[in-house]
């Protein structure tokens, strides 16, 4: 019998492909402010959550007002446009079937906000797969550990024992930080820029079968 791991799932760009709408929201609530904003950036900010990324933008800390109205408008504008948009990426539904066959819990560990989350996870018929959904949105975001050890606490796992699956640079450097396996999905970042993970795959199609963490206690 397999040992038993908690799997922690990042949402955006590991479960789902939400890239480009979220390159494009927030680009329009930006141009709204005369904010410029371009790949790059979006490239530099991709897995932070809000509050992050908005003085990443600007170089120096958000106001909490700042953050209410620009990053609100961008959120509001990406819920507008999300329903029906997205579907599970390759290897997903395999490995949310046989995580749960081999009775290991699961949760999603997002910088996304909760209603972000809940409303991808709904639309797409995946919630009965998590023990627990976590926003990182309200908490020191990702590269910090905290979504991730939030995530290994309700789900009563301890962080040596939990595989997270991301797919960006700060999310893997999260990860590390929790003392936790990772593997990392090249759909949005290159292979050389997630070589902190224990393991870089293409494809969640990709895992070999019988995975699991030879490396965990």
């Amino acid at each position: 019998m397999k040992p038993k791991f908690g799997v922690l799932w990042d949402l955006d760009g590991v479960i789902v492909d939400t890239r480009e709408l979220h390159f494009a929201t927030w680009a329009e609530a930006l141009e709204e402010h005369q904010i410029p904003f371009s790949r790059d950036i979006f490239d530099s900010i991709f897995g932070m959550n809000n509050s992050d990324s908005l003085s990443m933008i600007f170089g120096y800390p958000a106001t909490e007002k700042i953050i209410e109205t620009i990053a609100g408008r961008k959120e509001a504008l990406f819920r507008d446009r999300m329903k029906g948009q997205f579907e599970p990426m390759s290897g997903v539904m395999m490995w949310l079937n046989r995580f749960q066959t081999w009775g290991w819990p699961q949760a999603v560990a997002s910088s996304a906000p909760m209603a972000n989350i809940e409303g991808i996870i709904d639309d797409i018929q995946i919630r009965d797969y998590f023990a627990a959904l976590v926003s990182g949105l309200n908490i020191p975001g990702k590269p910090a550990p905290d979504v991730f050890l939030e995530a290994a606490r309700r789900i009563k796992i301890s962080p040596e024992n939990c595989i997270v699956i991301e797919d960006a640079v700060h999310g893997v450097r999260a990860a590390k930080a929790a003392g936790m396996y990772c593997v990392a999905v090249t759909t949005t970042t290159s292979r050389e820029k997630l070589h902190q993970a224990d393991r870089v795959v293409d494809s969640l199609n990709l895992l070999p079968d019988d995975f699991y963490p030879l490396s965990a206690s």
